[in-house]
């Protein structure tokens, strides 16, 4: 990853329907890992809507409500299921303001003008639920060859625009060969040369019959798929050569679900080329949470609600078991078993009982006032926490970063069962009583700082218990330096745990 400006974003959300938990996973990994480079420097965090497109004009219908009433209905859910989860992005785009359609236009005639768009005749299958073209041999017994999807599709004969997107099929294959870590995981890496060697159709893009879209010159309506990739650059104000395209504009990072890997690595790549632009450093297609086996999704029914799940166990609950319980890139299974072993466990055991232990010690043993320590063996001992969790998160190694810090957590909790500060306190050991006490109310300051892209709402919790102001921000090669905590300080314990047991 380059040392410059840092530019994340999420897929943006298909607006057909409510938001599920799947939906939650993106978007607090995208938000971990803003919150981590926020902490570094210049940060960008992209989200936001998809609302144009046939699917969402027939939902609209079937409600007896018009489009853009539908979608300024549902839009407030999503925004809702960001402020739940403390997903703190710092642009939300939907694809119906006149910001993004204007830039829409622009790239359509960009294109146009460069030779990359021409006319012509569609004659094929459409699926309406992928709104997806497909070659008749693709099909699967002449239905949507998506697993998720089998649904019939529709014949279309249209005189519509078309991208010349053949002809960067050699291009890709060989920018995939020089650069093999731009799309990952492997699998999804390899999944996208199988198809760029199995050879490209030019894509149509646009539509005569649908008046729901982006409205193009001449008539018809740009394709939802090329009008939702664009919003990665027109929330920058691409048309426009602004100052904040040029600040953050290549992505390093844009976060996919698996299932739409091809759009995001083939079809945009394709478009960013054409309009002479950089392509993002990385494209990570994440896996699925499962259900008893199955991929959670809207058509089969099998969606965890997230606002209610947050309320049951808390929303950095959710985040810390969606980040910890397997390698980012791979399929896992959701039960509430799972969720309710995770907060009981590491943490409310390992962390909360942490927090109340050491802070409670200070108020018996010194006032609640942090005394002086000595040299510290514990703080020598992890002196390159901090790079070596903050390498995992820019990797998006999200369960190795909380592994590591879970093994300071480990560390702290040994130090209250061996020096055993009660004991000092009762030997009348000032010194070592002041060192232990030291250690551990230094070592929650660092944990405020390494969980806050995490666990936000919690890091600011140990924060303010620790009698500081605001909230732990900051570059971590400067904040995790041992002893910054100043003696003399007081701390401020609640009476609430910050996990009850549940």
């Amino acid at each position: 990853m380059s040392e410059r400006a840092f530019y994340v974003t999420t897929p943006i959300y298909y607006i057909s329907g409510n938001p599920h938990i799947g939906h939650v996973y993106t978007s607090v990994a995208a938000d971990t890992l803003a919150r981590y480079h926020h902490a570094n420097g210049p940060a960008f965090f992209l989200t936001g809507t998809d609302e144009h497109g046939q699917k969402v004009a027939a939902a609209a219908a079937e409600a007896g409500m018009t489009p853009q009433a539908w979608t300024d209905a549902l839009v407030v859910k999503w925004k809702a299921i960001c402020a739940r989860y403390d997903v703190r992005y710092d642009d939300f785009i939907r694809t119906t303001e006149p910001r993004h359609a204007r830039q829409c236009v622009e790239v359509f005639e960009r294109l146009k003008a460069s030779g990359n768009v021409y006319l012509g005749k569609y004659s094929g299958w459409y699926c309406t639920n992928d709104e997806t073209f497909w070659l008749e041999s693709k099909l699967i017994d002449g239905r949507c060859p998506n697993p998720e999807c089998g649904r019939e599709v529709q014949w279309l004969s249209e005189d519509n625009w078309f991208f010349a997107l053949s002809k960067y099929r050699d291009r890709l294959l060989a920018y995939y060969r020089e650069h093999p870590q731009w799309v990952r995981p492997e699998r999804a890496y390899n999944e996208m040369v199988a198809t760029l060697e199995g050879g490209l159709e030019d894509l149509c893009i646009s539509r005569v019959n649908l008046d729901w879209g982006v409205p193009l010159p001449g008539g018809g309506v740009m394709y939802v798929w090329l009008d939702a990739l664009l919003n990665y650059i027109t929330a920058l104000d691409y048309a426009s050569d602004g100052e904040r395209f040029r600040t953050f504009w290549p992505a390093n990072v844009q976060l996919v679900g698996k299932e739409i890997a091809r759009f995001h690595t083939i079809i945009w790549p394709a478009v960013l080329w054409a309009l002479d632009l950089a392509l993002p450093e990385r494209v990570f297609a994440h896996g699925w949470i499962t259900l008893e086996g199955q991929k959670m999704s809207k058509s089969l029914g099998n969606v965890i609600d997230p606002f209610e799940i947050a309320d049951r166990f808390g929303s950095d609950s959710i985040r810390y078991f969606l980040l910890r319980e397997a390698p980012f890139g791979s399929d896992f299974s959701f039960s509430e078993e799972k969720v309710r072993l995770r907060r009981n466990g590491d943490l409310g055991n390992d962390l909360g009982n942490l927090v109340k232990r050491s802070l409670a010690m200070l108020v018996r043993y010194r006032a609640g006032r942090v005394p002086t320590g000595a040299h510290s063996a514990l703080g020598a001992r992890f002196t390159d926490l901090g790079k070596r969790a903050g390498t995992a998160i820019a990797a998006l190694e999200f369960r190795e970063a909380l592994e590591a810090i879970w093994e300071f957590v480990t560390a702290l909790n040994r130090t209250i069962d061996e020096k055993r500060p009660w004991e000092l306190d009762k030997r009348g050991d000032t010194a070592a009583l002041d060192t232990a006490l030291y250690e551990l109310c230094e070592g929650l300051r660092w944990l405020a700082h390494l969980i806050a892209p995490f666990m936000p709402t919690t890091a600011r919790g140990i924060w303010t218990q620790l009698g500081l102001e605001g909230e732990p921000h900051g570059a971590w090669s400067t904040e995790l330096v041992w002893g910054r905590l100043e003696p003399g300080s007081v701390v401020a314990p609640s009476d609430e745990p910050l996990f009850p047991r549940l």
